[in-house]
């Protein structure tokens, strides 16, 4: 498991904003297009069936797959990096730390301006904790996080 110090992990925050973002749009837009398709299951249904124009419904299924797709896809992209997305919608995301001899989360929702809040692996974020001096702490050779 990758790990970042307090500081790598506030420099990747605007790539993973922006990521987030892209996640969100992508995943609102498949969302969007899923809900007029099931509008028009229902306008079936309730008359009885109806004509239906195949190449639309057809087109509206490819972009709500191409909309899945590029979520996946910036979703593995955030995974590649290391940071782990708990909660999409709220866009919050943990970065592993090494703190003492043990791996934490240093914990950030969009939103944020930086960094501010870490919980063990076992807490979650109902554990929350202020980020203290222990995070600011230059790691010494041979004690580098990986």
């Amino acid at each position: 498991m990758k790990t970042f110090t307090l500081e790598e992990a506030q420099a990747l925050l605007p790539v993973l904003d922006a990521l987030l973002k892209r996640a969100l749009e992508s995943k609102r837009g498949a969302e969007e297009v899923e809900s007029q398709l099931a509008e028009l299951a229902r306008r079936i249904y309730l008359s009885g069936g109806m004509k239906v124009d195949t190449t639309t419904v057809a087109a509206q299924r490819a972009a709500m797959e191409k909309q899945l797709q590029r979520l996946r896809e910036t979703l593995a992209e955030i995974d590649a990096i290391g940071v782990q997305v708990k909660d999409l919608e709220t866009g919050l995301l943990d970065f592993p730390c090494r703190l003492d001899d043990q791996v934490v989360l240093l914990c950030w929702k969009m939103g944020e301006t930086s960094i501010e809040h870490w919980h063990t692996m076992e807490s979650g974020f109902k554990g929350r904790q202020p980020v203290d001096e222990r995070f600011r702490r230059k790691p010494t050779t041979g004690n580098r996080p990986n």
